[in-house]
C-alpha cells in the first residue's frame, strides 16, 4: 500500500508541475521558443548529467549484472513497442513515432527514483539510453521516410549516449570523482521532472481541449501507448525471475509513460506535422495520470511487489 501511495503522490506532483507550465503559457510569462530553449536545456545538459549521476555509486560485479539484465530487458520491451506501433500506425509517421517510444527520460525517471530509489535509476538508464539511440535512428526513419536522414554524426555525438559511456567508465574505473563534481550533477539531475513536466505543460497549454477531445487518432496512439503496449510488456516482465524484481518494475516503470515529448522536436526538425505531435504528446500524458498508477497497481499485485 506504501508503495502506491509513493507512486500516486508522485504522478499528483506531475500533474501540478505540468499546470504551472500551462499557467506560465496562458499568462505569457513565457514563449514558445522560450518552450524550445528549455526543450535544449533538458536535452543537452540536464538528462545527461541524470544519466551520468546515475552512475555515480559504488561498483560491484552484481549491479554490473544487473545492468547487462536491464539492457537485454530494454531492448526487448522497446522492440515490442516498435513492432506494434509499426503495425499499427503504418501510414500515420506521427503517431508510429509517439506511440513506439515512451517518455522515459522526462517522466519516467523522476518516478523510479521517488518509488524505486537511486539504484533503479541506474538500471534503467539502460532503457533510457537505448531509447534515444533508437530514436535518432529508426525514429527519424520513420518520420521522414527516408534513410539519408540518418546521420552517424548525429547518432555518436546523442548527449545521452556520450553521457551513458562517460558513467558506465565511471562506474568501472576505480576513480574517486570530486565532491564538488557529484554534487553538482546531483542538484542538476535534480531539476529534471520540475524542467520537464513544466515543458510537457507548456505544450498542452498551446493546444485546444476541443483539438484534444475530437481527434481519434491522437486517442488511438495514447491509448496503445498507455496501455495495450504496458499489458504487452508486462507480460514479457512477467517471465522474468522475481530476483531480478527491482530490475523489471524499474523497467516496467519507465516503458508505461505516455509518448515521449522528443516526437514533437523531431517533427519540428524535419517540417512534419508538429500540431498533430503535440496533441499526441499531450492527450496521453494526461491520460497516464489515470494509466500509470493502474498498471503498477497491476503488476505489484500479480508480482507481489510492496
Amino acid at each position: 500500500m506504501e508503495f502506491m501511495n509513493v507512486l500516486v503522490t508522485q504522478v499528483c506532483i506531475m500533474f501540478l508541475l505540468m499546470m504551472i507550465g500551462v499557467l506560465l503559457f496562458r499568462t505569457k510569462k513565457i514563449s514558445v521558443q522560450g518552450s524550445k530553449d528549455i526543450g535544449n536545456i533538458l536535452v543537452y545538459v540536464i538528462m545527461p548529467c541524470v544519466v551520468v549521476n546515475a552512475y555515480m555509486t559504488e561498483f560491484s560485479m552484481e549491479r554490473l549484472r544487473g545492468l547487462a539484465i536491464a539492457f537485454g530487458l530494454s531492448a526487448a520491451a522497446l522492440a515490442l513497442a516498435m513492432a506494434l506501433s509499426a503495425l499499427l500506425f503504418r501510414r500515420h509517421p506521427i503517431e508510429n513515432f509517439g506511440t513506439a517510444f515512451s517518455n522515459a527520460g522526462f517522466m519516467g525517471i523522476p518516478i523510479v527514483q521517488a518509488v524505486l530509489g537511486s539504484e533503479a535509476v541506474f538500471y534503467v538508464s539502460a532503457f533510457v539510453a537505448l531509447l534515444n539511440f533508437l530514436q535518432w535512428t529508426y525514429g527519424v526513419f520513420v518520420i521522414t521516410g527516408d534513410r539519408r536522414q540518418i546521420s552517424a554524426k548525429k547518432i555518436v555525438t546523442n548527449p545521452i549516449l556520450i553521457s551513458m559511456v562517460v558513467g558506465i567508465l565511471a562506474f568501472v574505473l576505480p576513480v574517486e570523482v570530486p565532491g564538488m563534481i557529484t554534487g553538482t550533477l546531483s542538484l542538476i539531475a535534480g531539476m529534471n521532472a520540475p524542467m520537464a513536466m513544466i515543458s510537457i505543460g507548456i505544450y498542452l497549454a498551446q493546444t485546444r481541449l476541443s483539438e484534444l477531445i475530437l481527434d481519434k487518432t491522437a486517442w488511438l496512439s495514447a491509448l496503445v501507448r498507455l496501455f495495450v503496449i504496458p499489458a504487452v510488456t508486462l507480460g514479457l516482465l512477467s517471465l522474468v525471475p522475481d530476483r531480478y524484481m527491482l530490475i523489471k518494475m524499474a523497467v516496467l516503470m519507465v516503458a508505461v509513460t505516455p509518448v515521449g515529448s522528443n516526437v514533437a522536436i523531431f517533427a519540428q526538425i524535419h517540417n512534419k506535422d508538429y500540431t498533430q505531435a503535440v496533441k499526441s504528446v499531450c492527450l496521453s500524458s494526461v491520460l497516464s495520470l489515470i494509466s500509470i498508477p493502474a498498471v503498477i497497481s497491476l503488476a505489484s499485485h500479480l508480482w507481489y511487489f510492496e
